[in-house]
């Protein structure tokens, strides 16, 4: 292969790297023009009074219960009525457990499942009645006492998929402070302003709701091993033809996690989902284009880019390289990397971080470390690890 084709190879390289660290930025920037020049337009989470839908809550839980009182009790304590909650406690000891209401159905499978989807699958199997909408909750998650009626004038306005919001709710470590910090990030950029720009929100494996009757159809020959069931439902979905919205709004409190072990095994998992589900992004792609459909193309591109400490390492591996080759292209890298810089700090100030997330953000470079392990190790990893295990103690929270 000649010098000029390797030049080519590396140039091209650089910029499928380079790209994501300006994305953020320009899709900011263009949704902020979109809104000065539809200033007339009515905000997506607001509405008149609308129909209460019948909601199906799939709390899910794997060996690990003791988190699940909470997420029940703030189910009941919804400021509102048609509701049922199905909770699937897979390989849990429920002797001890109970609860003294109707809405909550408990459901233990005989057999182990180690999966969502199957848990998922198992919950509407037991259906004690036709629900018109499912929402997915994590036994370690809370909800805030108006998510039904937010993700209602979504539903109201045609949308079949809806992500809400995963607010954190301890920020009780350094671990958990930079893991809030990269939630605000992704919440911002892949939430509101993918969804304000006209493309689907991205999934976020809990605090989402969906029309029932697409989210059966959705999973129903779905098969999958391990993390990633969001990644390949969110995929399916919008290559159907939908657009998933976005409810800031409704917001779900989500645990994150607390030391660096916990971290570790849970990125792995992640990790490993991104390696196995990116490629759907090439396809989506395609579609779009060919479908003329920008949902599809930029959902298709958001799905192609690696987990956040990834490209952020390649983009410092680029820069290190072109500094010690004596290659121009060092500018560009820095300019780069400053922008990213600019459109992290926007996310945070745009969602108002707490103040101590600000603080531990110079511990940074220690939370890749900890993810660049996971990533080394991953095969270790995720056979050692199906869920997260959260810190039983009791945290503080932050709502």
């Amino acid at each position: 292969m000649g010098i000029s084709h390797l030049s080519f190879l590396w140039i091209f390289f650089q910029i499928a790297v380079g790209y994501h660290l300006a994305m953020p930025f320009l899709l900011f920037v263009y949704v902020q023009l979109k809104q000065r020049l539809n200033k007339g337009g009515k905000d997506d989470c607001f509405s008149d009074k609308v129909r209460a839908y019948d909601y199906a809550f799939i709390v899910t839980a794997y060996e690990d219960t003791a988190l699940l009182s909470g997420a029940v009790d703030s189910l009941l304590n919804l400021d509102y009525d048609n509701y049922l909650i199905y909770i699937v406690a897979d390989k849990c000891d429920i002797s001890n457990i109970s609860f003294d209401d109707d809405r909550v159905v408990l459901l233990r499978p005989e057999e182990v499942l180690a999966n969502n989807i199957k848990s998922h699958q198992y919950a509407i199997q037991h259906f004690k009645r036709k629900h018109d909408k499912i929402a997915i909750i994590d036994s370690d998650n809370t909800v805030d006492s108006r998510f039904s009626l937010e993700l209602n004038q979504l539903f109201a306005k045609g949308y079949k998929a809806v992500q809400g919001l995963r607010a954190p709710s301890n920020l009780n470590t350094d671990v958990a402070r930079l893991d809030a910090a990269r939630d605000l990030f992704y919440h911002f950029y892949d939430g509101k302003l993918l969804f304000s720009a006209g493309s689907s929100a991205t999934l976020a494996g809990s605090g989402m709701a969906f029309d029932t009757a697409l989210y059966v159809s959705s999973i129903k020959d779905m098969v999958i091993q391990g993390a990633g069931f969001d990644k390949l439902l969110q995929a399916h979905i919008v290559d159907s033809g939908y657009r998933i919205g976005f409810c800031e709004r409704a917001i779900v409190y989500d645990r994150k996690t607390t030391h660096s072990k916990q971290l570790v095994g849970q990125r792995a998992r992640w990790i490993n989902s991104w390696f196995k589900y990116f490629n759907l992004g090439f396809g989506l792609i395609w579609r779009g284009i060919k479908n003329t459909d920008l949902n599809q193309f930029f959902f298709g591109l958001v799905l192609l880019r690696p987990p956040l400490f990834m490209f952020l390492l390649l983009s410092g591996m680029c820069l290190t390289f072109n500094v010690v080759a004596g290659q121009s292209g060092w500018f560009y890298w820095v300019i780069g990397l400053l922008v990213f810089i600019v459109s992290f700090f926007i996310a945070l100030g745009k969602q108002h971080a707490d103040a101590s997330i600000y603080r531990s953000l110079i511990k940074i470079p220690l939370f890749v470390f900890f993810q660049t392990v996971s990533l080394f190790n991953i095969r270790r990893l995720i056979r050692e690890s199906v869920a997260t295990k959260h810190d039983r103690r009791a945290l503080p929270t932050n709502k």
